[in-house]
């Protein structure tokens, strides 16, 4: 409390109460004294009586000392309580001690168009002002503040159920953009958002239509780039998981897929429709998807720009011409779990379709080398050079195909002895990449076969990014090509233990097509080939089947023939072998070039096939046009015997 015992007051409100106090009988103003000097159960208590008080002598006076509008003495009440409460109290003396500033009653050269403002001048009362203030701090923030918590749990109850998160597209710490992406992948997938999406410039299309079609065998990186374009693009990335959806989802309605997962993923497809702007619709491993589903996009991909879809279980029919939408599809078209890779002929003729398991035009030298540069942050000893420029790294692969450092020139600081590491690291990469290039040829030939056509088994184990990747991160410098060739054999053995029953197959064709196969498993890989063109060949028959079992039968004898040749060719070969040989002993030795119970059994099996056949022979006239197929059969079987009896014949008397 100051030493004087005085308060500073505004001036009109020490008028106020001298006014008040001048109007009201003595009396009155004493008993008002007394009331507000007893005891209160507690403080509050007595200011609100001092603010009835106040209340009522100020509209009881008003017209006293009310002389301007704009500052009524209710503004002032507050000012006029304390008066109250501390003059018969404590006697002290209320003055006006402050040289206040005079507030103005219009403030003027204001820009805008609030309410408030009127020729850009606005009048302003301090006391209203403060009572606006007040009732806005206290009730209008309060509620703005309940709306934004409001918003903000409905936003996360809407990502909740939309996981828009997974629709942010993000790189791979592990994305390689190498000279295969940058020279041949990005160009051409430019072209196709260019189409898509428009571009700046005078030359921009206003037509916007067509499709991505991506396709390679597993492990290529399709969703990887397609993510980092997008990343690139500013997209949204709304990816559609293809065997998630399935071959039983024909219908862009949620409501008619065949499980929760495929309802999710179609779903997805509509909330892209939905959100229309900026977004890249990404449908990955189509194989997976029916046909009937896939025709649905097919006006989306032409210059209409339109589709039917199903929003909040409501049809909608979506527009997206002058739309940034871009559609992706990516496939597998050489296995689908299965052998089958179907798409819309129509959405095909809208798609430009690249395929990055193979190589495109004259790209032949990138295709290779983004084995080995997709492969560098997976090996400990090549780590560093994944940090270096592009530059360094192709210099380093190209100095270790040289096998020499000769003319090497690095911008990094890396050292010789890890430089020559990397060399020798990188050298027996080459021959890895080398073996994985050919296990992904052979793939892809076999993969594009019809099983009508086949010769021998399918061939399943891969040679993709991630065979090369999973070999890598295991090869050292001191390695020797016997422990570099067991490092590769165990990989693609690993892979063949998952195919069950063609493990064998798959495991022999590898080694044939390294030249690794060892006598014993020639005959088993020749045998198994024969095997599997003998049931291709008896493909579609029952096996209780009569026609199937005769056709069984002429088969075995022919591998019996078979059998016969051969053995007639290897000892025939055998007997020029010893001819060409310089004769020590001058006796002439006499010996049958075919053993006579070679002979008898020839005539034997003859006999009895023709005592066999021969009611089939009689009766084939009368038969269908498959049965006269097998007549032919068994005619040219029978002549084939009489041809090897005669020669047999011939070989006997000419000894």
């Amino acid at each position: 409390m100051p030493a004087d015992r005085s308060v500073a007051m505004h001036p009109k409100a020490i008028e106020i109460v001298q006014t008040m106090m001048r109007s009201l009988p003595d009396g009155n103003w004493r008993a008002i004294a007394e009331s507000l000097s007893k005891p209160f159960a507690s403080p509050m208590d007595q200011w609100h009586l001092a603010q009835r008080i106040a209340d009522g002598l100020i509209a009881n006076y008003a017209a006293k000392f009310e002389r301007d509008a704009a500052d009524p003495a209710t503004g002032y009440r507050e000012e006029v309580v304390l008066q109250l409460l501390l003059k018969p109290a404590t006697g002290m003396a209320l003055e006006n001690k402050l040289a206040l500033p005079a507030i103005p009653s219009t403030i003027v050269s204001l820009a805008g168009d609030h309410p408030r403002i009127s020729k850009g001048a606005m009048s302003f009362q301090y006391h209203e002002f403060q009572q606006r203030l007040t009732r806005h701090v206290k009730r209008h923030v309060p509620m703005w503040q309940s709306l934004q918590s409001a918003k903000q749990k409905q936003i996360e109850l809407a990502e909740k159920r939309l996981r828009s998160h997974e629709f942010k597209a993000t790189v791979l710490t592990s994305f390689v953009r190498n000279q295969l992406i940058d020279q041949v992948y990005l160009p051409r997938i430019g072209d196709n958002m260019a189409k898509q999406l428009g571009a700046l410039g005078d030359n921009k299309r206003t037509d916007r239509m067509g499709l991505l079609l991506l396709i390679s065998p597993p492990g290529y990186g399709k969703t990887t780039l397609m993510e980092y374009v997008a990343n690139r693009l500013g997209l949204v990335f709304v990816k559609v998981n293809g065997p998630a959806i399935g071959h039983g989802v024909t219908s862009l309605d949620p409501s008619e897929a065949t499980n929760a997962a495929a309802r999710e993923e179609v779903q997805r497809i509509n909330l892209a429709l939905e959100m229309g702007d900026n977004t890249m619709l990404y449908l990955d491993d189509i194989q997976h998807c029916n046909v009937e589903l896939l025709q649905k996009f097919i006006p989306l991909c032409d210059a209409t720009r339109r589709i039917e879809g199903v929003w909040n279980g409501q049809s909608k029919n979506y527009d997206l011409r002058g739309r940034k939408f871009a559609v992706v599809m990516a496939g597998n078209p050489y296995n689908e779990s299965g052998e089958r890779f179907q798409i819309p002929d129509m959405l095909a003729n809208r798609a430009d379709v690249y395929n990055l398991g193979e190589i495109i035009g004259d790209s032949r030298e990138a295709f290779e080398l983004s084995y080995l540069e997709n492969c560098l942050t997976n090996n400990s000893v090549l780590q560093p050079l994944s940090r270096c420029s592009n530059s360094d790294q192709r210099a380093v692969i190209a100095a270790a195909a040289r096998e020499t450092t000769e003319g090497l020139s690095l911008e990094s600081n890396l050292s010789p002895d890890s430089v020559q590491e990397m060399m020798s690291v990188l050298t027996k990469l080459n021959r890895v990449r080398d073996v994985v290039l050919t296990m992904n040829r052979e793939y892809i030939r076999s993969a594009s076969q019809s099983d009508d056509y086949r010769t021998e088994p399918p061939f399943k184990l891969q040679g993709s990014y991630r065979n090369m990747n999973r070999i890598a991160e295991k090869v050292v410098s001191v390695m020797n090509d016997a422990e570099l060739q067991t490092l590769i054999l165990s990989s693609y053995q690993q892979d063949s233990q998952t195919l069950s029953r063609d493990g064998e197959s798959n495991m022999l064709k590898f080694k044939e097509l390294l030249g690794l196969l060892s006598e014993e498993e020639q005959r088993r890989w020749n045998a198994i080939k024969s095997t599997f063109s003998q049931k291709t060949k008896l493909k579609g028959l029952s096996g209780e089947d009569s026609t199937a079992q005769v056709l069984g039968s002429i088969m075995s004898l022919r591998d019996g023939l078979d059998a016969i040749q051969n053995a007639l060719l290897a000892a025939t070969s055998q007997r020029t072998i010893e001819a060409a040989k310089p004769q020590v002993d001058p006796r002439v030795v006499v010996q049958h070039s075919v053993p006579r119970v070679m002979t008898e059994l020839i005539r034997s099996q003859f006999q009895l096939l023709y005592d066999g056949l021969r009611p089939l022979l009689e009766n084939a006239s009368q038969q269908t046009q498959t049965q006269e197929r097998l007549r032919a059969a068994i005619e040219a079987c029978l002549q084939s015997y009489r041809l090897l009896e005669k020669e047999a014949s011939e070989a006997e008397e000419s000894e």
